[in-house]
């Protein structure tokens, strides 16, 4: 099947597919003899594995160790258990971290009149800011916080 297929068969976007084929996280894909990149079911079966990982938050290295851990069959399954509770303590870190920013904002929040006013203890807050937080640093995509 060609690419638009695969994305297709396997949830994994066609830009994703030709992005994990460039970092090495998936094997070239197989040419025809017009160059194009064709997929057997042993293929969708990989990105469908990486798109599930993908879903869960596991970052790329962390996908490839999964997957060479899935592609050993003499693995121990207590190898992948620890990559799963160590995802899942990341997990849990920024979940603590959002919790405490949608604390810290509702609190601002309910402190602001929202009228005509200019006083806004939200802007006032942020402006006067110590260079150390006491809220751990989370960038606009949740995927990427710097917790502790």
């Amino acid at each position: 099947m060609n690419i638009g297929e695969a994305s297709k068969a396997s949830g994994v976007s066609t830009k994703m597919i030709r992005y994990y084929e460039q970092i090495g996280l998936i094997a070239p894909a197989h040419r025809s003899e017009a160059q194009y990149r064709t997929y057997e079911d042993t293929d969708i079966h990989t990105l469908r594995f990486i798109r599930r990982a993908r879903d869960l938050g596991f970052s790329v290295e962390q996908m490839k160790t999964l997957l060479a851990l899935w592609h050993d069959r003499a693995r121990a399954s207590g190898d992948v258990k620890a990559i799963a509770l160590e995802h899942i303590a990341e997990l849990d870190r920024k979940a603590a971290a959002i919790a405490a920013m949608t604390a810290t904002l509702r609190h601002l929040a309910s402190n602001c009149h929202g009228d005509g006013r200019p006083d806004c203890p939200i802007l006032d807050d942020f402006a006067d800011a110590p260079p150390e937080s006491d809220l751990p640093e989370v960038s606009a995509r949740f995927g990427r916080a710097n917790i502790g």
